[in-house]
């Protein structure tokens, strides 16, 4: 297996992506080490948020939101998760697992930013960020969740099983085609060349279409003991706990009532689901967003 580096070439003048590169190296296990890159914007002192990006994008996601939360007084901190955007990439589809990626995430926090936080997550963000409120909720001053939801097994929605057949076989993978059909707002050229930048051949795909196959939505699938025993902490979590789904997205459905009814954080809260909205949330809503993230925090007493 091979650990593959970004080419910073692909990277130059992207739209509205001018922040700073942060770098922690990262242990991959089985001997191997990576570097994991993330956004670190705003005040070391100021109230932490993090902001977790899914499948199959990266931090170039925050690019709307950041600005919105800097403005009302947050520390933005966006990983790119090992496998996606400048991070570096196992090549290997098999390397990847749903307790490797809580691994590596758990890493960056636990060195980058130890104090509680709030957390605003999406898709794959919230498969890992849902397990890390689970298992440490006492690290988290409140959740803004969106188009995700922490899977227990039972059964797949035909949606969902046609986009993991498709990320598993399709001879053609383009990322930044994903994303502008899985947004409701038209992606400009230069976007979806950003949402290509971090993969310039089938190699670097690895993550990318390894991680549709880990969502354990079925019985007996790795992560549903991990995840059922995380959901005992996530439902007691009693901190705001807010849910902003996209009306236009038709893989996650239902699932932000199934949250808000579940969760006892999210009694009361003023949970939407956004129209004109798709998969990728940020790129069509970002300001409702964010706007959702500083209501939970000041609900939090965070600012």
């Amino acid at each position: 297996m091979k650990i593959l580096t970004s080419d910073p070439a692909r990277f130059a003048n992207l739209p509205d992506y001018d922040f700073q590169e942060h770098w922690i190296t990262i242990d991959l296990g089985e001997g191997y080490s990576g570097r994991m890159h993330y956004i670190d914007e705003g005040p070391k002192d100021a109230p932490p948020v993090l902001l977790f990006h899914g499948e199959p994008s990266w931090s170039f996601l925050y690019r709307k939101m950041i600005p919105v939360l800097l403005d009302a007084g947050f520390r933005c901190l966006a990983p790119d998760l090992i496998g996606f955007g400048k991070s570096d990439k196992p090549d290997d589809i098999a390397f990847y697992t749903y307790d490797r990626h809580i691994s590596w995430l758990r890493q960056w926090r636990d060195a980058v930013v130890p104090a509680p936080a709030a957390l605003f997550c999406q898709d794959w963000g919230g498969l890992l960020g849902l397990r890390l409120v689970g298992e440490e909720p006492d690290r988290f001053a409140c959740v803004v969740a969106s188009n995700t939801f922490l899977p227990t097994g039972g059964t797949p929605s035909p949606a969902f099983l046609a986009w993991r057949q498709f990320a598993k076989s399709s001879p053609e993978f383009e990322i930044g085609e994903l994303l502008q059909r899985a947004t409701a707002t038209e992606r400009t050229p230069e976007e979806v060349a950003a949402y290509d930048a971090p993969f310039p051949d089938e190699a670097s795909k690895a993550g990318a279409r390894a991680f549709p196959q880990l969502v354990p939505v079925e019985d007996g699938m790795d992560g549903i003991e991990q995840n059922t025993k995380a959901w005992e902490g996530l439902a007691a979590f009693d901190k705001p706990f807010l849910t902003l789904f996209g009306a236009d997205d038709p893989v996650t459905g239902g699932l932000g009532k199934t949250l808000s009814e579940r969760i006892k954080g999210a009694e009361g809260m003023p949970h939407e689901i956004l129209s004109t909205c798709g998969h990728f949330c940020q790129e069509d809503r970002p300001k409702e967003l964010a706007d959702g993230v500083v209501f939970a925090a000041k609900k939090a007493g965070m600012l």
